[in-house]
């Protein structure tokens, strides 16, 4: 038993720049450094793997595939990542990867494996390993529309809700075959009323898991934020909005009855009138009063580093264990103070964070408390800190 989330072995075969790939690890922050293009990204991508969702690229299956050189006949390679991972419940053998079996049938599924038992989809990854990220493509997080900051905040969910990744793909599942009857005028009445039954039933759970998370969240957000930016946070929707002002049951009715009468225009226009996937995750630096979207680039990233480290402290207290934390050339950002608060509180928090960067420097204060690999055409050497 052990009362962190680390990784302790993972393996690699056909995934992006790795051919093959064996790695050991103790459960102590892991620092990733060499030019760029040489496989850092991607070996934080396959980490991103070992939990629920598309990894911290939402990339196709069949893209994740080594691609060079080409494979016989341009067939898509079977990619894998296997991993060793220890967490307070015991030790987990977990295996993610592109289902051989249904490429031979011309499919792309991804296969899920957790002490050799298969699994029928992510959902189970996520009763294992928790796993949050910032990287370069984040920066955008709050100028951006609302479904990649509806992702940022469910994947903070996932963390002390594992359920919650189950209950987002049933309910998408459902608006999917609504939208589908719809547009092509099929169904009944009846058929449409039980899909939307699942989706009041889903959906309203969506949205409660999201505000309590975010309820404990705001609480968390004031510990020992140091140098970086309180957040203050907040859900804008209608089901939000209806779940402040009626008992659940009225709101069950009210979504029940915006779905049945906003077919002919969901029809038309796809999508739902009502529902988790019109809410957005709203955000303001507090000291300042500012919305985040008014803030500026460094500020942002500043506060969503606060963000996730509420989150995980948050976790670490309710779970015994905070989430793997994948850092993507993060640290370049911050100034000297940052850098030491940041680096302090992840190794005061006991979690496992794998960091990025071509400066080996920016990363001193990290010597004796990390694992240090240099990374050089999808090979990795392990580097003795002074």
């Amino acid at each position: 038993m052990t009362n962190r989330l680390a990784v302790s072995r993972i393996q690699l075969s056909d995934f992006r720049c790795y051919e093959s790939l064996r790695l050991a690890l103790s459960g102590a922050p892991v620092v990733l450094t060499g030019p760029n293009g040489a496989g850092k990204t991607n070996l934080l991508e396959a980490v991103s793997l070992l939990a629920p969702g598309g990894g911290l690229r939402r990339a196709k299956l069949g893209d994740i595939a080594r691609s060079v050189p080409p494979a016989p006949n341009g067939a898509t390679r079977a990619w894998a990542v296997a991993a060793e991972i220890e967490t307070p419940d015991g030790v987990f053998q977990v295996g993610s990867g592109l289902d051989p079996a249904a490429l031979e049938q011309g499919r792309e599924r991804r296969a899920v494996r957790i002490d050799g038992q298969s699994q029928r989809g992510q959902a189970a990854l996520g009763r294992v390993c928790a796993a949050v990220w910032l990287t370069p493509q984040m920066d955008r997080l709050f100028l951006d529309g609302p479904s990649a900051r509806r992702r940022f905040l469910d994947r903070l969910v996932y963390g002390l809700d594992p359920d919650h990744s189950s209950r987002v793909a049933a309910y998408e599942h459902s608006l999917r075959s609504r939208a589908k009857l719809l547009k092509e005028g099929k169904g009944d009445d009846k058929w449409l009323a039980s899909i939307e039954d699942s989706m009041v039933r889903h959906g309203i759970a969506v949205a409660v898991a999201r505000a309590d998370l975010l309820a404990r969240l705001s609480r968390a957000g004031t510990m020992a934020i140091g140098p970086f930016p309180a957040a203050r946070l907040a859900l804008a929707g209608d089901l939000e909005d209806w779940l402040e002002k009626y008992p659940a049951i009225e709101v069950e009715d009210r979504m029940r009855a915006a779905l049945r009468d906003g077919r002919a225009r969901d029809a038309t226009y796809g999508g739902a009138v009502v529902g988790p996937q019109r809410s957005d995750l709203l955000v303001w630096h507090d000291a300042k009063g500012q919305s985040a979207d008014q803030c500026s680039t460094g500020e942002q990233k500043a506060l969503l580093l606060s963000i996730i480290m509420a989150n995980t402290r948050l976790q670490t207290k309710a779970r015994g264990a905070g989430p793997l934390l994948l850092l993507d050339e993060v640290v370049a950002h911050l100034d000297a103070d940052r850098r030491k608060h940041l680096f302090d509180e992840i190794v005061a928090l006991g979690v496992q964070a794998w960091m990025t960067g071509t400066d080996r420097a920016l990363f001193e204060g990290l010597d004796g408390r990390a694992q240090f690999f240099r990374v050089e055409d999808a090979t990795l050497s392990l580097e003795t800190t002074p």
